[in-house]
């Protein structure tokens, strides 16, 4: 089987992936790493964040499977070194995480703001307001809620300032919108219909921008899929996998 590489989003770690790699590991090489400032890997410049992530793949092309911010980076490595990918698999992701001229399927500025804001109060709660909003759209109970956050945050390594800082210039920084045309592989994208991060406009968009790109709609789902419904979303993953073998 082709190696997955999974890589995380903004503010959390390879920990949310916990059920990906029980499902995966038996059958699939499975690589997860963590982004520089995240669970406990040190600090980077962000236009090294990509180079640093494909320098730690294995040489045999991976399908890499990005979410949110992830997603983005792994866009950005399969137009660089198309030749290390096998596929791509777009997880709530955008090309273009704010508001901008011509682009309204981003982030509007006061809650951008607001992320900047709890970034340099370095405060937990900022990031826990982050999670929940992840999950919003999502019908559970709080103790579910609880439950998937236990398992989701690696609390022993939370990222750190820079690390925070250095993502979010990522996210208020990267336009991929022109550079979709570019990408030539086995593409992937799965969205929440409900996701209040990334709308789900932003992935259609992907969908229809990069060519032959699979669209896959989680109804009733937020902007982590892979937690609030593994089966749905492991099931799917696979069945693509298998099939670009």
């Amino acid at each position: 089987m082709m190696p997955l590489t999974f890589i995380h989003g903004w503010g959390q770690s390879a920990q949310v992936w916990h059920a990906q790699r029980e499902c995966f590991r038996t059958d699939w090489p499975v690589s997860m790493p963590n982004l520089p400032g995240h669970g406990g890997v040190v600090d980077a410049p962000a236009s090294e964040w990509a180079d640093i992530l494909l320098a730690g793949m294995p040489e045999e092309p991976s399908v890499l499977i990005g979410w949110s911010l992830g997603g983005m980076l792994a866009m950005q490595m399969a137009m660089a070194f198309p030749q290390r990918i096998a596929g791509l698999v777009l997880v709530s992701t955008t090309p273009c995480f704010r508001n901008k001229s011509g682009w309204e399927h981003g982030c509007p500025d006061a809650v951008f703001h607001d992320f900047e804001s709890g970034v340099q109060e370095n405060s937990l709660k900022a990031m826990s307001r982050f999670f929940a909003l992840m999950l919003h759209g999502d019908d559970l109970t709080r103790p579910e809620y609880n439950e998937i956050a236990r398992a989701a945050v690696d609390r022993s390594n939370p990222a750190s300032t820079d690390g925070l800082r250095q993502g979010l210039s990522l996210l208020g920084e990267l336009d991929l919108r022109d550079m979709l045309i570019d990408i030539d592989l086995p593409c992937l994208v799965m969205h929440g219909d409900q996701d209040a991060v990334a709308p789900v406009a932003a992935g259609e968009y992907l969908a229809g921008h990069i060519s032959g790109a699979a669209f896959e709609c989680l109804e009733g789902c937020g902007h982590a899929p892979f937690l609030t419904q593994p089966g749905k979303f492991n099931q799917r993953l696979e069945d693509w996998c298998r099939n670009i073998i």
